[in-house]
């Protein structure tokens, strides 16, 4: 009977050692498969989105990505690193980190508690406020005006846990309906559908700036939510986790991170050369000053 016991705790460190090694073992599997695979978003302008017959994804979040690819190339000492895209929506990012088909996602996405329990986050690369767009004649200058109204958010999104929740708090009765995507939710304000789309402010701006007729949109109300969106890790990769915070640490430090900033906010960006003209929020700049990956879960 001892024996059958020591078996079965034997046959439970090796199962535990076995699932540790799967969840920690990031550096491991770039360096023998001598490849990354990096999630990105293709309509979360400009932080992730595809330009161009072939689709090719480009955006401030990726290009963090991309720094951090190559940071580790050099902790793994390889002469080259392919780097591999897959296309990821709302409700499927976490589950491609979580499940390991992506070392990281590169996109718009908010660290929040809930999300804790399934995947990490490196340092914050961006502070949004979740707003709404409405159409430029639409009599509505904040959720108070969206009383029985039709508003749509994009599935797997915190800006539709806290659209039910203020609906519920201050009794509107608003029809809440999510979206596959940012852009068939623009779409529906767009074509009358909904008279109001529910998102951070920042991807509101983009979406607007690239409709055919930017003057015919705006984006009014309180901020709901602060939204600081991170790069997204596996849960429990340690070591991973330290290279990729040491780079962003980096990034930041020596200042290329606003020089990116630079580059997608306040200048032409594809496919249009609109240009956003959004200043580095406050809230983001004092961030910067004291890098970390902690947040105080202000929003959901």
């Amino acid at each position: 009977m001892k024996a059958a016991f020591l078996r079965r705790a034997s046959g439970l460190a090796l199962a535990l050692l076995a699932s540790a090694g799967a969840v920690a073992g990031q550096l491991d599997r770039i360096r023998e498969s001598r490849q990354i695979v990096i999630a990105h978003r293709d309509t979360s302008v400009p932080f992730s989105y595809v330009v161009g017959e072939d689709q090719r994804p480009v955006g401030y979040a990726l290009e963090l990505c991309l720094k951090v690819a190559e940071a580790v190339r050099k902790e793994l000492k390889l002469p080259a690193l392919d780097v591999r895209y897959l296309a990821v929506t709302s409700a499927s990012r976490i589950p491609a980190v979580a499940e390991g088909r992506a070392a990281m996602e590169c996109g718009s996405t908010t660290n929040t508690a809930a999300r804790r329990q399934q995947v990490d986050f490196t340092i914050a690369h961006f502070i949004a406020a979740s707003r709404f767009l409405v159409k430029a004649e639409a009599p509505v200058n904040g959720i108070a005006d969206l009383a029985g109204r039709t508003v749509v958010s994009t599935s797997g999104t915190t800006n539709v846990d806290t659209l039910r929740r203020l609906d519920r708090e201050q009794g509107l009765k608003m029809k809440i309906v999510e979206a596959r995507d940012h852009a068939e939710a623009f779409a529906m304000v767009e074509k009358g559908s909904a008279d109001a789309f529910a998102m951070d402010d920042v991807l509101l701006y983009g979406l607007r700036a690239n409709a055919a007729q930017p003057a015919a949109f705006k984006i009014v109300g309180k901020p709901m939510t602060i939204e600081p969106y991170a790069i997204m890790l596996p849960k429990g990769d340690a070591e991973f986790k330290r290279v990729v915070d040491q780079e962003m640490r980096r990034l930041i430090q020596s200042g290329e991170i606003y020089e990116l900033y630079s580059r997608w906010f306040q200048r032409p960006i594809p496919p249009k050369g609109i240009t956003l003209e959004l200043p580095m929020p406050s809230m983001l700049r004092d961030s910067l000053r004291f890098p970390s990956d902690k947040v105080g879960d202000i929003g959901n």
